[in-house]
């Protein structure tokens, strides 16, 4: 008895020193944090931004490419003989932080952009199921459309875009976007348009391989324009990811790539055949040196 009494207690003594032992091993060690990376495969999930920014010091150059919509038939070449580009330089300043400068044929536009990451998708302790950037552009229009004594001053050709962009990587096959979105118009057609419109957009990828997706994009309006007969822009398409660049195929009811343009003055209807094929394509360059 005595015995057994002696080896109760040596097992019991034993337990308590192991987990004594792994609780002191548990607050000593450190809460590891892994950021979730590749929510998307490049800087934009279709016409929008996404929430990815380029690795510091990389200067990318995008061509952005709309053709006229497939329901001009074959006069047209269902759309191939129209098209309308869009050329940007854009720089990760560090790897939360990239600019861009761009030009449009559409309006014959330059616009001007900042993205910052806020906020870092995270798995593992003290993990964050949301990944949450801030985009701001100012877009300046050169379009001589207007009658020569009433041509506006520089700054009625400025238009603003604010976005959150707020994203999460579900698991490696899937990943969701939601991004609310504000536009402001210094100037607009008539008096009833009006100058803060507001909408909301919301962006999908799913994985078909290590190097292809399926991409689709949607912006609802909340108040659009009363002097144009606009749509909501729908988009779908691929991203292929090639060594250096990522190639995307598009089919969208939107002819403009700048936020302010194809949210706010889409005019095709996307299921009546008022779809534009385009495509962007990117090539990036590392600039400053190998990181480490």
């Amino acid at each position: 008895m005595k015995k057994i009494s002696i080896i109760v207690l040596f097992f019991s003594l034993n337990n308590t020193f192991s987990q004594n032992l792994l609780d002191i091993l548990e607050s000593e060690t450190p809460n590891q944090k892994e950021y979730v990376t590749a929510t998307f495969k490049g800087t934009r999930i279709l016409n929008g931004h996404s929430i990815e920014n380029r690795k510091k010091g990389t200067l990318e150059f995008l061509i952005s490419h709309r053709f006229g919509s497939i329901d001009l038939g074959i006069d047209e070449l269902f759309g191939l003989d129209q098209s309308n580009i869009r050329f940007a330089f854009e720089y990760a300043m560090t790897d939360d932080i990239m600019l861009g400068l761009g030009r449009s044929s559409f309006n014959k536009t330059y616009d001007g952009f900042i993205k910052y990451k806020l906020i870092k998708q995270s798995k593992g302790k003290n993990s964050f199921p949301l990944g949450i950037s801030f985009f701001g552009s100012t877009i300046y229009k050169t379009l001589k459309d207007y009658d020569p004594e009433n041509k506006p001053s520089f700054n009625q050709k400025l238009s603003y875009t604010t976005q959150a962009l707020i994203a999460s990587k579900i698991n490696r096959i899937l990943s969701l976007q939601i991004t609310p979105t504000y536009i402001h118009n210094n100037s607009v057609r008539i008096n009833n348009d009006p100058h803060d419109i507001f909408a909301l957009g919301f962006g999908s990828r799913i994985k078909l391989s290590n190097r292809v997706t399926l991409n689709s994009e949607y912006f609802y309006t909340v108040n659009p324009l009363k002097s144009l007969d606009t749509r909501n822009s729908i988009a779908i398409g691929v991203d292929i990811e090639t060594g250096g660049h990522v190639f995307q195929l598009i089919l969208s009811n939107s002819i403009t790539m700048i936020e302010k343009d194809f949210i706010t003055e889409t005019t095709n209807n996307f299921f009546d055949g008022g779809i534009h094929f385009g495509f962007n394509i990117s090539r990036a360059f590392q600039t400053g040196g190998k990181r480490n």
